[in-house]
């Protein structure tokens, strides 16, 4: 474990926070459906990557209270993004899974995206471009920490 007490690792982690919210500023404003709210779009992406969840699950997972997970569930449902079923092993609770809908919206979502950090990335010189490849999958480690 690395200590960050020194004055330039603390400074190299203001940079770093400071990098990480613009730049996800500027990705949530490459939305394909401007109606959904970005916690929604959370709740529709991490169902992409579980496949199914709970409401309580998903309230755990996008730390929101699970009254307000029940009321993002309830607005998906309603705009044909989610469906509820029977829990398979306690009735008393329901399963929420994403739709085709969703799937092909989030897919969409991807692509423009991705095409524009491509763009923003064809800015960068090779040296550059080397050292993000390289940090992807320590930037991946530090948002699952």
């Amino acid at each position: 474990m690395h200590d960050l007490s020194h004055g330039d690792d603390a400074a190299a982690v203001n940079d770093l926070r400071s990098a990480v919210m613009r730049l996800g500023r500027r990705l949530k404003h490459q939305r394909v459906d401007e109606s959904l709210s970005p916690t929604e779009m959370s709740v529709l992406g991490t169902l992409a990557r579980c496949g199914q969840a709970t409401p309580g699950e998903l309230a755990r997972r996008e730390h929101v209270q699970p009254p307000s997970m029940t009321r993002i569930v309830a607005l998906l449902e309603a705009k044909g993004l989610v469906t509820l079923e029977p829990h398979p092993d306690d009735r008393r609770q329901k399963v929420v899974r994403q739709t085709e809908e969703a799937e092909a919206m989030l897919e969409e979502s991807r692509r423009k995206r991705n095409a524009f950090l491509a763009g923003l990335a064809a800015e960068l010189t090779e040296d550059e471009w080397a050292k993000l490849r390289e940090a992807a999958p320590v930037l991946d480690k530090l948002a699952h920490l």
